[in-house]
Protein backbone atom coordinates (compact mmCIF):
# COMPACT_ATOMS: atom_id res chain seq x y z
CA UNK A 1 0.00 0.00 0.00
CA UNK A 2 2.67 2.10 0.35
CA UNK A 3 5.57 3.83 3.06
CA UNK A 4 5.00 2.74 6.62
CA UNK A 5 2.51 5.64 7.64
CA UNK A 6 0.41 4.98 4.25
CA UNK A 7 0.44 1.51 5.21
CA UNK A 8 -0.65 2.50 9.13
CA UNK A 9 -2.97 5.02 7.81
CA UNK A 10 -4.70 2.79 5.18
CA UNK A 11 -5.59 0.24 7.13
CA UNK A 12 -6.85 2.02 9.93
CA UNK A 13 -9.65 3.46 7.18
CA UNK A 14 -9.92 0.60 4.91
CA UNK A 15 -8.28 2.35 1.88
CA UNK A 16 -5.17 3.59 -0.10
CA UNK A 17 -3.40 6.60 0.88
CA UNK A 18 -1.39 8.97 -0.88
CA UNK A 19 0.80 12.01 0.61
CA UNK A 20 -1.07 15.40 0.92
CA UNK A 21 -4.78 13.43 1.64
CA UNK A 22 -6.66 14.58 4.78
CA UNK A 23 -8.35 11.81 6.51
CA UNK A 24 -10.54 11.36 9.77
CA UNK A 25 -9.02 8.61 11.88
CA UNK A 26 -10.19 6.57 14.70
CA UNK A 27 -7.68 7.08 17.60
CA UNK A 28 -6.68 4.33 19.80
CA UNK A 29 -5.55 6.63 22.59
CA UNK A 30 -5.03 10.02 23.69
CA UNK A 31 -2.47 10.63 26.27
CA UNK A 32 -1.84 13.57 27.90
CA UNK A 33 0.19 14.44 31.26
CA UNK A 34 0.22 16.97 34.26
CA UNK A 35 1.81 19.94 31.57
CA UNK A 36 -0.78 19.70 28.68
CA UNK A 37 -3.99 18.08 30.66
CA UNK A 38 -5.26 21.29 32.21
CA UNK A 39 -5.40 23.06 28.62
CA UNK A 40 -6.98 19.50 27.23
CA UNK A 41 -9.77 20.48 30.19
CA UNK A 42 -10.20 23.42 29.54
CA UNK A 43 -10.63 23.10 25.88
CA UNK A 44 -12.91 19.92 26.81
CA UNK A 45 -15.13 22.17 29.48
CA UNK A 46 -15.71 24.87 26.24
CA UNK A 47 -17.11 22.34 24.10
CA UNK A 48 -19.40 21.13 26.52
CA UNK A 49 -19.95 17.71 25.02
CA UNK A 50 -19.53 14.01 26.57
CA UNK A 51 -16.35 12.26 26.57
CA UNK A 52 -16.86 9.42 24.02
CA UNK A 53 -14.58 6.33 25.35
CA UNK A 54 -12.81 7.25 28.79
CA UNK A 55 -11.15 4.22 28.40
CA UNK A 56 -8.92 5.50 25.34
CA UNK A 57 -8.06 8.33 27.72
CA UNK A 58 -4.68 7.58 29.22
CA UNK A 59 -2.82 10.75 31.90
CA UNK A 60 0.24 10.58 33.54
CA UNK A 61 1.89 12.79 36.14
CA UNK A 62 5.90 12.73 35.39
CA UNK A 63 6.88 16.65 34.68
CA UNK A 64 6.86 17.75 37.79
CA UNK A 65 6.06 14.82 40.00
CA UNK A 66 6.18 15.02 43.06
CA UNK A 67 4.60 18.58 43.30
CA UNK A 68 7.89 20.81 43.34
CA UNK A 69 5.87 24.06 43.72
CA UNK A 70 2.75 25.22 44.62
CA UNK A 71 1.42 26.13 40.95
CA UNK A 72 2.11 22.69 40.01
CA UNK A 73 0.27 20.93 43.09
CA UNK A 74 -2.67 22.66 42.52
CA UNK A 75 -2.49 21.88 38.41
CA UNK A 76 -2.55 18.07 39.65
CA UNK A 77 -4.99 18.53 42.26
CA UNK A 78 -7.46 20.14 39.57
CA UNK A 79 -6.35 17.01 37.42
CA UNK A 80 -7.33 14.70 39.81
CA UNK A 81 -10.74 16.06 40.66
CA UNK A 82 -11.05 15.58 36.90
CA UNK A 83 -10.40 12.45 36.64
CA UNK A 84 -12.69 11.40 39.54
CA UNK A 85 -15.34 13.30 38.41
CA UNK A 86 -15.07 11.85 34.90
CA UNK A 87 -14.19 8.59 36.31
CA UNK A 88 -11.17 8.18 34.06
CA UNK A 89 -9.39 4.92 35.29
CA UNK A 90 -5.91 5.05 32.91
CA UNK A 91 -3.55 7.56 35.38
CA UNK A 92 -0.05 6.72 35.79
CA UNK A 93 2.40 8.57 37.82
CA UNK A 94 5.00 5.92 37.62
CA UNK A 95 7.71 7.70 35.06
CA UNK A 96 8.06 9.31 31.90
CA UNK A 97 4.87 9.40 29.69
CA UNK A 98 6.41 7.50 26.35
CA UNK A 99 8.21 4.74 28.66
CA UNK A 100 4.94 3.92 30.64
CA UNK A 101 2.87 3.82 27.87
CA UNK A 102 5.21 1.03 26.22
CA UNK A 103 5.75 -0.71 29.66
CA UNK A 104 1.36 -0.68 30.32
CA UNK A 105 0.67 -2.91 26.47
CA UNK A 106 -1.18 0.83 25.14
CA UNK A 107 1.60 0.65 22.47
CA UNK A 108 1.26 -2.12 19.61
CA UNK A 109 1.83 -1.89 15.92
CA UNK A 110 -0.90 -0.56 14.16
CA UNK A 111 -2.05 1.70 16.57
CA UNK A 112 -2.49 4.99 16.13
CA UNK A 113 -1.79 7.33 19.26
CA UNK A 114 -2.09 11.22 19.78
CA UNK A 115 -0.16 12.81 22.86
CA UNK A 116 0.12 16.08 24.32
CA UNK A 117 4.33 16.15 24.34
CA UNK A 118 6.35 16.62 21.39
CA UNK A 119 8.20 12.93 21.87
CA UNK A 120 5.43 11.05 21.40
CA UNK A 121 7.10 10.28 18.08
CA UNK A 122 8.42 7.53 20.43
CA UNK A 123 5.95 5.03 19.84
CA UNK A 124 7.43 4.61 16.48
CA UNK A 125 9.63 2.54 16.94
CA UNK A 126 6.93 -0.15 17.78
CA UNK A 127 4.92 0.32 14.80
CA UNK A 128 2.48 2.57 16.29
CA UNK A 129 1.79 5.85 14.66
CA UNK A 130 2.42 8.39 17.75
CA UNK A 131 2.50 11.87 17.31
CA UNK A 132 2.42 14.54 19.13
CA UNK A 133 -0.57 17.55 19.30
CA UNK A 134 -1.81 20.34 20.84
CA UNK A 135 -3.67 19.91 24.48
CA UNK A 136 -6.84 21.77 23.42
CA UNK A 137 -7.17 19.41 20.21
CA UNK A 138 -6.73 16.43 22.34
CA UNK A 139 -9.46 17.87 24.39
CA UNK A 140 -11.69 17.49 21.23
CA UNK A 141 -10.31 14.41 20.55
CA UNK A 142 -11.47 13.49 23.98
CA UNK A 143 -15.19 14.01 22.44
CA UNK A 144 -15.09 12.78 19.24
CA UNK A 145 -12.65 9.83 19.57
CA UNK A 146 -11.31 10.23 16.85
CA UNK A 147 -8.79 13.31 14.67
CA UNK A 148 -7.88 14.36 11.24
CA UNK A 149 -4.47 13.54 10.07
CA UNK A 150 -2.51 15.10 6.73
CA UNK A 151 -0.65 11.59 5.39
CA UNK A 152 2.94 13.24 5.23
CA UNK A 153 5.32 12.33 3.00
CA UNK A 154 8.23 10.31 4.00
CA UNK A 155 11.91 10.31 4.07
CA UNK A 156 13.81 7.02 4.15
CA UNK A 157 16.97 6.62 6.29
CA UNK A 158 18.37 3.69 5.39
CA UNK A 159 21.55 3.00 8.43
CA UNK A 160 24.37 0.49 7.96
CA UNK A 161 27.46 -0.91 9.26
CA UNK A 162 28.94 -2.06 12.76
CA UNK A 163 28.66 0.14 16.00
CA UNK A 164 31.95 0.47 17.60
CA UNK A 165 32.61 0.20 21.26
CA UNK A 166 30.81 3.04 23.17
CA UNK A 167 28.87 3.69 19.92
CA UNK A 168 24.98 3.67 20.28
CA UNK A 169 21.99 4.70 18.72
CA UNK A 170 22.27 8.21 20.55
CA UNK A 171 25.68 8.83 18.59
CA UNK A 172 24.04 7.62 15.24
CA UNK A 173 20.88 9.82 15.35
CA UNK A 174 23.01 13.26 16.45
CA UNK A 175 25.16 12.46 13.47
CA UNK A 176 22.11 12.02 11.24
CA UNK A 177 20.65 15.65 12.96
CA UNK A 178 23.48 16.95 12.12
CA UNK A 179 23.71 16.17 8.66
CA UNK A 180 20.01 16.93 7.83
CA UNK A 181 19.68 19.97 10.54
CA UNK A 182 16.68 20.23 13.22
CA UNK A 183 14.59 21.41 10.20
CA UNK A 184 16.03 18.28 7.77
CA UNK A 185 12.61 16.42 8.02
CA UNK A 186 9.88 19.20 9.07
CA UNK A 187 6.24 18.17 8.80
CA UNK A 188 7.52 14.75 7.46
CA UNK A 189 7.33 10.91 8.66
CA UNK A 190 10.68 9.83 8.50
CA UNK A 191 11.80 5.98 8.54
CA UNK A 192 14.44 4.00 9.99
CA UNK A 193 15.71 1.46 8.15
CA UNK A 194 18.48 -0.67 7.27
CA UNK A 195 20.65 -3.50 8.04
CA UNK A 196 22.08 -1.91 11.68
CA UNK A 197 18.14 -1.01 13.12
CA UNK A 198 17.39 -4.65 11.80
CA UNK A 199 20.46 -6.02 14.26
CA UNK A 200 19.40 -3.66 17.07
CA UNK A 201 17.81 -4.24 20.24
CA UNK A 202 14.38 -2.48 20.92
CA UNK A 203 15.64 -0.32 23.36
CA UNK A 204 18.04 1.11 21.00
CA UNK A 205 15.43 1.59 18.13
CA UNK A 206 13.26 3.56 20.31
CA UNK A 207 16.26 6.84 19.94
CA UNK A 208 15.51 6.95 16.73
CA UNK A 209 11.93 8.06 16.44
CA UNK A 210 12.20 9.44 19.61
CA UNK A 211 14.83 11.96 18.57
CA UNK A 212 12.89 12.54 15.03
CA UNK A 213 11.46 15.28 16.52
CA UNK A 214 14.37 16.88 16.74
CA UNK A 215 14.25 16.82 12.84
CA UNK A 216 11.26 18.73 12.68
CA UNK A 217 9.50 14.87 11.96
CA UNK A 218 5.85 14.23 12.11
CA UNK A 219 6.41 11.09 13.28
CA UNK A 220 8.90 8.55 13.04
CA UNK A 221 8.36 4.85 12.10
CA UNK A 222 10.51 1.54 12.18
CA UNK A 223 9.26 -1.64 10.79
CA UNK A 224 8.11 -4.20 12.48
CA UNK A 225 9.77 -7.70 12.97
CA UNK A 226 10.31 -10.74 15.28
CA UNK A 227 12.62 -8.92 17.75
CA UNK A 228 9.60 -6.47 18.05
CA UNK A 229 7.02 -9.01 18.57
CA UNK A 230 9.33 -10.95 21.41
CA UNK A 231 9.85 -7.42 23.11
CA UNK A 232 5.84 -6.64 23.18
CA UNK A 233 5.19 -10.17 24.76
CA UNK A 234 7.79 -10.50 27.06
CA UNK A 235 8.78 -6.67 28.31
CA UNK A 236 5.31 -5.21 28.06
CA UNK A 237 1.68 -5.52 28.97
CA UNK A 238 0.20 -5.53 25.66
CA UNK A 239 -1.31 -8.78 24.47
CA UNK A 240 -0.75 -10.83 20.80
CA UNK A 241 -1.51 -11.27 18.17
CA UNK A 242 0.27 -8.24 16.87
CA UNK A 243 0.52 -7.02 12.77
CA UNK A 244 3.19 -6.98 11.17
CA UNK A 245 3.89 -3.50 9.42
CA UNK A 246 6.49 -3.27 6.33
CA UNK A 247 6.76 -0.91 3.51
CA UNK A 248 5.08 -2.11 0.79
CA UNK A 249 6.04 -0.42 -2.75
CA UNK A 250 6.70 2.80 -1.16
CA UNK A 251 7.59 6.33 -3.13
CA UNK A 252 10.16 8.13 -0.56
CA UNK A 253 10.41 11.56 -0.86
CA UNK A 254 13.94 11.48 -0.24
CA UNK A 255 15.83 8.03 0.92
CA UNK A 256 19.38 9.24 2.51
CA UNK A 257 22.05 6.25 3.29
CA UNK A 258 24.32 6.36 6.57
CA UNK A 259 27.38 4.35 7.31
CA UNK A 260 27.64 3.84 10.72
CA UNK A 261 30.93 1.98 10.69
CA UNK A 262 33.06 5.11 11.25
CA UNK A 263 31.37 7.29 13.93
CA UNK A 264 33.20 8.22 16.83
CA UNK A 265 30.79 9.11 19.91
CA UNK A 266 29.26 12.67 19.20
CA UNK A 267 28.17 15.62 20.96
CA UNK A 268 25.34 18.37 19.76
CA UNK A 269 27.03 21.57 21.52
CA UNK A 270 25.02 24.40 23.11
CA UNK A 271 22.42 25.51 22.13
CA UNK A 272 21.82 23.75 18.67
CA UNK A 273 20.86 19.98 18.66
CA UNK A 274 22.11 20.40 14.89
CA UNK A 275 25.72 21.53 15.79
CA UNK A 276 27.00 18.44 16.08
CA UNK A 277 30.59 17.19 16.50
CA UNK A 278 32.80 14.41 17.02
CA UNK A 279 33.37 13.79 21.54
CA UNK A 280 37.32 14.41 20.26
CA UNK A 281 36.74 17.93 19.22
CA UNK A 282 35.27 19.62 22.84
CA UNK A 283 37.09 17.03 25.31
CA UNK A 284 38.51 20.07 26.92
CA UNK A 285 34.99 21.46 28.22
CA UNK A 286 34.57 21.15 31.97
CA UNK A 287 31.01 19.97 33.19
CA UNK A 288 29.33 21.08 36.23
CA UNK A 289 26.55 18.46 35.84
CA UNK A 290 25.94 15.10 34.79
CA UNK A 291 22.37 13.56 33.79
CA UNK A 292 21.42 10.44 32.37
CA UNK A 293 17.82 9.32 31.90
CA UNK A 294 15.06 11.44 29.80
CA UNK A 295 12.46 9.65 27.69
CA UNK A 296 15.57 9.06 25.22
CA UNK A 297 18.21 7.23 27.29
CA UNK A 298 16.98 6.17 30.71
CA UNK A 299 16.49 2.46 30.38
CA UNK A 300 17.69 -0.02 32.20
CA UNK A 301 20.36 -0.90 29.50
CA UNK A 302 21.39 2.98 29.39
CA UNK A 303 21.98 3.11 33.01
CA UNK A 304 24.04 -0.36 32.41
CA UNK A 305 26.20 1.09 29.98
CA UNK A 306 26.87 3.87 32.64
CA UNK A 307 27.39 1.60 35.44
CA UNK A 308 29.74 -0.68 33.44
CA UNK A 309 32.12 2.81 33.81
CA UNK A 310 31.54 3.89 36.71
CA UNK A 311 32.06 0.59 38.70
CA UNK A 312 34.69 0.87 41.08
CA UNK A 313 35.40 4.49 40.52
CA UNK A 314 34.15 7.96 41.72
CA UNK A 315 32.75 10.64 39.55
CA UNK A 316 34.91 14.14 39.94
CA UNK A 317 33.90 15.83 43.56
CA UNK A 318 33.08 19.52 41.02
CA UNK A 319 30.47 17.27 38.66
CA UNK A 320 27.41 16.37 40.05
CA UNK A 321 25.82 13.72 38.53
CA UNK A 322 22.26 12.95 38.53
CA UNK A 323 21.56 9.40 37.18
CA UNK A 324 16.97 9.34 36.84
CA UNK A 325 15.61 5.89 35.69
CA UNK A 326 12.55 6.68 33.10
CA UNK A 327 10.40 4.47 35.09
CA UNK A 328 9.66 2.85 38.38
CA UNK A 329 9.84 -0.42 36.38
CA UNK A 330 13.28 0.07 35.20
CA UNK A 331 14.33 2.28 39.05
CA UNK A 332 13.52 -1.86 40.29
CA UNK A 333 15.25 -3.59 38.01
CA UNK A 334 18.61 -1.20 38.79
CA UNK A 335 17.88 -1.80 42.44
CA UNK A 336 17.53 -5.59 41.95
CA UNK A 337 20.24 -6.05 39.64
CA UNK A 338 22.82 -3.77 42.04
CA UNK A 339 23.16 -0.54 39.26
CA UNK A 340 21.80 1.60 41.79
CA UNK A 341 24.30 0.62 44.40
CA UNK A 342 27.10 1.12 41.72
CA UNK A 343 26.11 4.68 41.00
CA UNK A 344 25.44 5.45 44.93
CA UNK A 345 29.11 3.59 45.52
CA UNK A 346 30.53 6.10 42.57
CA UNK A 347 28.76 9.50 44.25
CA UNK A 348 26.10 10.28 41.93
CA UNK A 349 22.48 11.29 42.96
CA UNK A 350 19.25 8.83 42.38
CA UNK A 351 16.42 10.86 40.94
CA UNK A 352 12.45 9.92 40.92
CA UNK A 353 11.94 8.65 37.84
CA UNK A 354 10.02 11.17 35.41
CA UNK A 355 11.00 14.58 33.35
CA UNK A 356 11.98 17.12 36.05
CA UNK A 357 15.86 17.60 34.85
CA UNK A 358 15.07 17.44 31.68
CA UNK A 359 13.06 19.98 31.61
CA UNK A 360 14.07 22.45 34.47
CA UNK A 361 11.29 21.65 36.94
CA UNK A 362 13.00 20.00 39.58
CA UNK A 363 15.69 17.57 40.70
CA UNK A 364 18.39 19.00 38.99
CA UNK A 365 18.27 22.43 37.77
CA UNK A 366 21.38 24.66 36.33
CA UNK A 367 22.93 28.07 37.53
CA UNK A 368 23.76 30.84 35.76
CA UNK A 369 27.04 30.02 33.78
CA UNK A 370 27.02 26.04 34.52
CA UNK A 371 27.42 23.68 31.78
CA UNK A 372 25.59 20.14 31.72
CA UNK A 373 26.21 17.27 29.70
CA UNK A 374 22.90 14.84 29.38
CA UNK A 375 21.61 11.77 27.63
CA UNK A 376 18.52 14.45 27.09
CA UNK A 377 17.05 15.07 23.19
CA UNK A 378 17.46 18.61 23.37
CA UNK A 379 19.58 21.36 24.09
CA UNK A 380 17.61 24.92 24.18
CA UNK A 381 18.65 27.51 26.10
CA UNK A 382 17.01 28.27 29.23
CA UNK A 383 15.87 24.44 29.30
CA UNK A 384 17.41 22.86 32.40
CA UNK A 385 17.08 26.32 34.27
CA UNK A 386 19.23 29.36 33.94
CA UNK A 387 19.45 31.19 30.14
CA UNK A 388 23.12 32.02 30.71
CA UNK A 389 23.28 27.76 31.54
CA UNK A 390 24.97 25.70 28.20
CA UNK A 391 23.36 21.88 27.80
CA UNK A 392 25.27 19.14 25.71
CA UNK A 393 23.43 16.43 24.54
CA UNK A 394 25.33 12.59 24.03
CA UNK A 395 25.29 9.10 25.24
CA UNK A 396 25.26 7.51 28.40
CA UNK A 397 28.19 6.39 27.87
CA UNK A 398 29.85 9.60 27.21
CA UNK A 399 28.34 11.06 30.12
CA UNK A 400 29.20 8.44 32.56
CA UNK A 401 32.90 9.18 31.43
CA UNK A 402 32.54 12.79 31.71
CA UNK A 403 31.38 12.74 35.36
CA UNK A 404 34.62 10.71 35.79
CA UNK A 405 37.07 13.06 34.00
CA UNK A 406 34.80 16.20 34.91
CA UNK A 407 35.10 17.40 31.31
CA UNK A 408 33.68 16.05 28.37
CA UNK A 409 35.51 12.59 28.17
CA UNK A 410 35.61 9.96 25.11
CA UNK A 411 34.56 6.30 26.96
CA UNK A 412 36.84 4.82 24.89
CA UNK A 413 39.66 5.90 26.69
CA UNK A 414 38.52 4.82 30.03
CA UNK A 415 39.95 1.27 31.04
CA UNK A 416 36.74 -0.93 32.31
CA UNK A 417 38.90 -3.70 33.34
CA UNK A 418 40.54 -1.14 35.85
CA UNK A 419 36.37 -0.01 37.22
CA UNK A 420 35.86 -3.45 37.69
Amino acid sequence: MGTLVEEIIGRKIGQKVAPGEIHLVELDYMMTHDNTTPLAIKAFREIAKPIRDKSKIVIHFDHAYPSPSLAAASAQKGIIDFMKEQEIENFFHQGICHQVMIEEGFVTPGSIIIGGDSHTNTLGALGCLGIGFGSSEIGAAWITGCTWLRVPETIRINITGKLSRFVSAKDVILHIIGKLSSNGARGKCVEFGGSLIRDLPIHERIVFPNMSTELGAKCGLIETDEALEQFLTNETRASGPFETFVAVNPEYEQVIEIDASRLEPQIACHPKVDHVVPVSEVTHLPIDQVFIGTCTNGRFEDLQIAAELLRGRQVNRFTRTIITPASKNIYQRAINEGLIKTFLDAGCDIGIPGCGACIGRHGGLLGPGERALTTMNRNFTGRMGSPEAEIYLASPAVAAATAIVGKIADPRDIDTNQGA
